[in-house]
């Protein structure tokens, strides 16, 4: 809690960060990110997945995201201030030369994380024992859990919040947010299996054990749309938990004409004969999907 008073006031006043009491106080929280004892964002007690609320649209019933976590503020507050007090500085690794102001993570061994060159991960991104990062990128912030696989040029955002057991495939772009301070990162649940180049982004949330395959792009605004049963049910923001999810598209009205906007299609759920991470791929080709 004095963390918390400390940051409050050095952000409402930033002249405040030039005294060390308030730069330690920074740094402190950091520290904390990056040994995952604190984190942007948290699941509520007795969370887990919850049912959006109910709206009716022009194409049926929408389900927006009601969300299981909350967001520390005051901790992306922390990390906007650490940027702030960090000087800039030069590293030589010949023939490569590099100019920024965060320091990258240190000693893998001992964190219990495999990583594989050329991967990437920055001072203040938490990663848990078993962890295993191929040629990839771990924003400040982030927090990846235990088992999870970070795949070839997979990147994983600030302050995003990476479950246990998720495999991200290769060239995942999972977003990063710090501002707006009120704005959600992006969540994917325990479980969950993302297919080459999906991309989920504005603090959208993939629920515990669902299934993207290849290509699937999930913004705030995107359509993600449940075609399994006898019409069709529509979400916003938030994928339900086992859902298998496909990229769509559907048709929208404009002044020049008719366009087909992309989408996202819940094409059914998760059977429990792939609920082992080794044969996720079964998942997908269960329902004929590219992973």
């Amino acid at each position: 809690m004095e963390l918390k008073q400390l940051i409050s006031e050095a952000w409402a006043n930033r002249e405040l960060v030039k005294d060390a009491k308030y730069a330690d106080a920074v740094r402190a929280v950091i520290e904390e990110v990056d040994k995952g004892r604190l984190r942007v964002a948290e699941p509520k007690a007795g969370g887990g997945s919850r049912p959006g609320a109910k709206a009716e649209g022009a194409d049926g019933p929408t389900k927006t995201a009601a969300s299981a976590w909350t967001v520390n503020e005051w901790v992306k507050q922390a990390i906007l201030l650490y940027f702030g007090i960090q000087p800039m500085q030069t590293w030589d690794l010949a023939p490569f030369e590099f100019y920024d102001k965060m320091l990258l993570k240190k000693d893998y061994k001992s964190l219990g994380v495999r990583a594989v060159p050329h991967a990437v991960a920055r001072y203040g991104a938490y990663l848990a024992p078993s962890v295993v990062l191929m040629p990839s990128y771990v924003n400040i912030g982030a927090y990846v859990d235990q088992g999870t696989m970070v795949d070839t040029w997979a990147t994983v955002g600030s302050c995003a919040q990476i479950g246990k057991g998720v495999h991200l495939s290769g060239g995942v772009g999972i977003g990063g947010v710090l501002e707006p301070l009120q704005a959600s990162p992006v969540i994917i649940e325990d479980g969950v299996f993302l297919g080459s180049r999906s991309i989920v982004v504005e603090g959208v949330i993939v629920e515990k054990e669902a299934v993207l395959g290849a290509n699937v792009v999930l913004t705030q605004s995107t359509k993600i749309i449940d075609v399994s049963g006898s019409s069709p049910v529509e979400y916003k923001g938030r994928v339900p938990a086992r859902s298998v999810v496909i990229p769509g598209s559907y048709i929208k009205k404009f002044p020049a004409g008719e366009y087909n906007v992309s989408c996202a299609l819940i094409i059914g759920q998760r059977k429990p004969s792939t609920d082992l991470k080794t044969s996720l791929n079964d998942a997908l080709r269960d329902f004929n999907v590219a992973v």
